[in-house]
């Protein structure tokens, strides 16, 4: 729970100081970035928030993989600041959270479909615009395939879930007909 704090509390002020000078977008993707090369290279990263290994050598560390980047200096001195407060490690918890903030700026919601077989691009554009009526906003929809349902299907739209699987549809039918309820 104090990782989440942290992630929101360093992330608001990011995107705050990008809202006024008009470049939160940017920062978004250089935090993106520095946090995907994160999750590539795990051994990295816990070099970095490891206190076995003397903090200077941490930090030069940090700044030789800054250096390599080309991020803003912007981004290159959150990243300073996340080093020196110990809190490197949360970095991809901060994009995490930047990146549900980003969506609230922007208006947009995230949607996740799950298929059975691949969607043609026809059908990914009426389904974004029913998820689009369904909540109200902008959605940003990343397409997922899962052979296990069956056809259909599922789309999740923060806590809300559409289900339209035949894998739940034969679950349905399987307990209805296990209760008796086929009359």
């Amino acid at each position: 729970m104090t990782s989440l704090i942290v992630a929101k509390r360093y992330a608001r002020a990011l995107l705050e100081i990008g809202r006024e000078d008009g470049k939160y977008e940017e920062y978004g993707r250089e935090l993106k970035e520095f946090a995907s090369l994160l999750g590539q290279a795990p051994e990295l990263e816990s070099v970095l928030v490891n206190p076995a290994f003397a903090f200077d050598g941490r930090k030069n560390l940090l700044g030789a993989l800054l250096a390599k980047t080309g991020l803003s200096p912007m981004v290159n001195n959150f990243f300073r600041l996340l080093m020196d407060r110990g809190r490197i490690g949360a970095a991809r918890d901060i994009n995490t959270v930047y990146e549900h903030l980003l969506d609230e700026v922007k208006g947009v919601t995230r949607a996740e479909v799950y298929s059975a077989a691949p969607l043609r691009d026809a059908d990914v554009e009426k389904l974004t615009a029913i998820l689009k009526k369904v909540a109200g906003r902008d959605v940003s929809l990343k397409v997922n395939e899962d052979p296990s349902l069956i056809g259909g299907v599922v789309a999740r739209i923060g806590d809300l879930v559409l289900d339209g699987s035949v894998k739940t549809q034969l679950a349905g039918l399987k307990v209805s007909l296990q209760r008796g309820d086929y009359v």
